[in-house]
């Protein structure tokens, strides 16, 4: 019965290191996916802040060109004026 017991606690023990390995092995690959996914965070936060860049300037570009078109009703190139004069004047009351 002793040597069955002994076995058996062998056993258990043998299996108590597996799951620690394992467990161990998770920890590893977890971090390791915490870093991976914050490193890909950073590069979509930095993807966005340039879109938005590019959005700003292909507006200020599309303006430019509507002001300086020869064939552009001048109606239009006001009211895009008008617009542009309202949303400044919205952020500088935002500011105060």
């Amino acid at each position: 019965m002793t040597d069955e017991k002994n076995k058996l606690l062998v056993d258990l023990e043998i299996r108590i290191k597996q799951v620690m390995f394992l467990c161990d092995s998770l920890k590893e690959e977890n971090e390791r996916l915490k870093t991976e996914l914050q490193s890909k965070q950073t590069l979509i936060d930095e993807t966005t802040k340039d879109l938005e860049q590019l959005k700003v300037r292909y507006n200020a570009l599309k303006t430019a060109r509507t002001i300086t078109a020869a064939t552009v009703d001048v109606d239009t190139a006001k009211m895009k004026i008008a617009k542009l004069v309202r949303e400044v004047d919205k952020c500088i009351n935002l500011l105060k």
